[in-house]
């Protein structure tokens, strides 16, 4: 239930839903999170706004007594449970007591490479024998879950972006892996329970596996389908489906998320029409993940977007996806994602090489090109601060808009990959 809070009433562990007053009183980036330390806690508390907003089913509820705001309806949502401030703050503490939560990225980058290579490899074999018939094996697939879990812990950006940079003709493959690494950061960044977080993460892994059963000629054609060819790959989601629970040991969310995760929010989407929350939540995390490794990757007929433009182009797709866990996918993989083109205060282009989970304003930027010269330059790390001794993000930018030559080779080679 959504309820007002006065700012002497905020505790840790609370969701924050709405702040009132102007979005200049308020010190974040953001006005819908999780108020999980102490800092921003004071920060808030500090502020000149009146009072904030909470979602006391997203996280700690407030003192008995408490009213809903007037003309904001109660609503409810199944992502996170309520819990207490006290079981809220042993959660945190365990967080940051994992030790291999802060990996330096370049060093998960090269794990994460052969994470990569191998999970390609496996999914192969596995979609391989699907299409001769054979059973999927889930003995083979539960070690490659384990391993993109493990490494989506360590540093999400690393495999995530790394499993992104795929050729066309790897994207079937790699794709299944992207997604599967992508449902796992959703889940952990929606606290779901670990054993739920490496099922979503089969989910993700398995969620195109219909797409076995369409003739490679339509899946690679590099043209526009014919509505007959389309018919065809929009059979794909039922058919992984039939296949799938053929198999004994198939996971439900799995097959839950293979026959869904093409619904839409608006009722617009197939195979069933669903709509809303009759499309489950596996499935409605799913259609987004899904979404994002697809218009981000080079693809047979089309060219990726950068991760940014991406983002943009699904907030603008209106009635596709659940709003709420499209917000939570955008904080899961951050404001400025990793490979993303920005203008600075410099009068250079830089490329962000690293994200900022504490303060996503300010990511690890190489800048790379001057501007006014319109030249490059060789690249430089460059600090993104509050003063005027360090360097600003003043906005994104569109790759095809400066003369960067081949924008993903020059890219790649600026994020070391």
């Amino acid at each position: 239930m959504l309820r007002r809070v006065a700012l002497d009433d905020v505790r840790i562990g609370m969701f924050v839903h709405a702040m009132e007053g102007s979005w200049l009183q308020h010190p974040f980036w953001r006005s819908r999170f999780l108020l999980d330390s102490e800092q921003d806690l004071r920060r808030l508390r500090d502020s000149d706004i009146p009072g904030i907003i909470i979602d006391d089913e997203r996280g700690v509820a407030p003192a008995a007594g408490t009213a809903p705001p007037p003309r904001l309806a109660a609503g409810r949502t199944p992502v996170i449970a309520r819990v207490s401030e006290e079981e809220f703050r042993a959660r945190a503490a365990a967080r940051r007591e994992r030790p291999e939560k802060s990996r330096d990225l370049d060093e998960e980058t090269e794990r994460a490479r052969n994470i990569v290579s191998r999970s390609k490899r496996a999914v192969m074999k596995m979609f391989g024998e699907v299409r001769m018939g054979r059973a999927i094996g889930m003995a083979d697939a539960a070690p490659m879950v384990e391993e993109i879990a493990a490494s989506v812990a360590r540093n999400p950006s690393a495999l995530i972006n790394v499993a992104r940079l795929k050729s066309k003709d790897e994207y079937t493959y790699l794709h299944s892996v992207a997604v599967c690494a992508l449902m796992i950061n959703l889940a952990r960044t929606l606290e779901l329970d670990e054993t739920l977080v490496r099922e979503l993460g089969m989910a993700g892994l398995l969620h195109d596996l219909g797409k076995m059963a369409v003739p490679d000629p339509v899946l690679n054609k590099p043209d526009k389908l014919t509505a007959e060819e389309y018919a065809v790959v929009r059979e794909h989601s039922q058919r992984g489906y039939d296949l799938l629970v053929r198999s004994a040991e198939a996971p439900a969310i799995a097959a839950e998320v293979v026959l869904h995760h093409h619904e839409r929010y608006d009722g617009t989407g197939y195979p069933h029409g669903l709509k809303g929350e009759q499309i489950s939540l596996y499935a409605r995390m799913g259609a987004i993940c899904d979404v994002y490794d697809a218009i981000t990757s080079n693809r047979p007929y089309k060219d990726g977007w950068a991760p940014a433009e991406s983002i943009a182009r699904m907030l603008e797709m209106e009635g596709h996806f659940d709003p709420k866990l499209l917000d939570a996918f955008i904080r899961s993989i951050g404001i400025y994602p990793l490979g993303t083109l920005v203008r600075l205060r410099s009068n250079r282009l830089g490329l962000v090489v690293a994200e900022n989970k504490r303060e996503p304003t300010r990511p690890r930027v190489k800048a790379f090109y001057a501007i006014h010269e319109r030249c490059l330059i060789r690249p430089e790390p460059v600090r993104i601060g509050a003063s005027l001794r360090d360097d600003a993000i003043v906005r994104r930018e569109a790759p095809e808009h400066w003369n960067l030559g081949d924008w993903p080779k020059l890219r790649a080679a600026l994020l070391g990959r």
